[in-house]
């Protein structure tokens, strides 16, 4: 395999049809200064001076597949609310194809972050849990797209909204499709059947257990593979990359690309999206999870939850392509 290869793969990929299936939610953030501390209690007072809103959870995910120019169809859960209407608005800007089941009994989730100098303060989360109807109605939903699309992402960030999600997996896979899940919890036999699963190293430790060393990572990854009876698990590491091991006994890990890290937020999100993307157009997983390490190391230098800049990514393969 070459970074010419992977060139080949990012140009197909903007021919892709995926479905993002999960949680998602609007990001909200306030950016000022502070230049005091609160008479009334030892905290800093921030004077607002503008704000922001972005898809977050999996209508992030979807952001970034569409910013490859391919087509996504998204799924997922909200309310009948105000931050619904501005999601949905934001959806349309990014070209998703969004189909929001939209349920009054229960608020859209939104993640507020006060930023000042680049430094994130608090966070405060909005959200309440969602109802079986809901849950039922999303299902619905994705079998109508499921005819349509080369891989099914699912991005579960433990709102709820993943009720079906055992039979999301297994009709997608008796479709013939992929199915690769960012999964969330420390019980993944929801999961069972996928693909490919790519926790990072504290969620794999949380239902693995920790590891020692990379004998001891690897002894526990085939268990989990066995266990969950998937084809692969894709265990990403931070600043040690990334380490792929599937069923029949590969290993491949990548290092992580050298950078300086600003902001993790929607890291993630990026891995899932270009292995989704990748697998859409019949990419092998090795060509996946060496194009979405280099789209991570792009969206760790930026503030925020991004889609990944398509011209950076394009830059950066090109780069490698002419040192390697």
């Amino acid at each position: 395999m070459t970074v010419g290869r992977l060139g080949e793969v990012l140009a197909r990929m903007a021919k892709a049809q995926v479905a993002v299936v999960g949680d998602v939610m609007l990001d909200r953030y306030w950016y000022g200064d502070v230049e005091r501390i609160s008479p009334e209690a030892p905290v800093p007072v921030i004077a607002v001076g503008r704000s922001e809103e972005r898809p977050g959870g999996a209508a992030n995910v979807a952001r970034n597949v569409a910013g490859l120019g391919a087509r996504c169809d998204l799924l997922g859960l909200c309310g009948n609310d105000a931050p619904a209407e501005t999601l949905s608005a934001l959806l349309r800007d990014c070209r998703v194809e969004a189909h929001l089941v939209r349920d009054a009994l229960v608020n859209t989730t939104v993640k507020l972050r006060v930023v000042s100098r680049n430094q994130q303060l608090i966070r405060i989360d909005f959200e309440t849990q969602t109802t079986p109807d809901g849950c039922r109605q999303l299902l619905d939903a994705y079998r109508e797209v499921l005819g349509r699309v080369g891989a099914v992402v699912v991005s579960d960030y433990g709102k709820g909204g993943l009720g079906h999600v055992r039979d999301i997996v297994s009709q997608g896979r008796a479709a013939g499709v992929p199915v690769v899940v960012d999964p969330k919890g420390d019980d993944y036999s929801a999961y069972c059947g996928a693909t490919l699963i790519t926790p990072n190293r504290k969620e794999f430790e949380q239902v693995a257990g920790r590891f020692r060393d990379e004998a001891d990572l690897e002894r526990r990854a085939r268990a989990l593979i066995a266990e969950c009876a998937i084809d692969a698990l894709l265990v990403t590491r931070s600043e040690e990359g990334m380490t792929l091991f599937t069923r029949e006994g590969g290993r491949t890990h990548v290092a992580a690309r050298a950078h300086e890290v600003y902001d993790v937020t929607g890291a993630g999100d990026t891995v899932i999206a270009m292995i989704g993307a990748a697998l859409a157009v019949n990419a092998s997983l090795d060509e996946a999870i060496q194009i979405a390490n280099a789209a991570a190391g792009i969206v760790v230098g930026h503030l925020g939850a991004v889609a990944v800049p398509l011209s950076e990514l394009v830059t950066i393969l090109r780069e490698e392509e002419h040192s390697a």
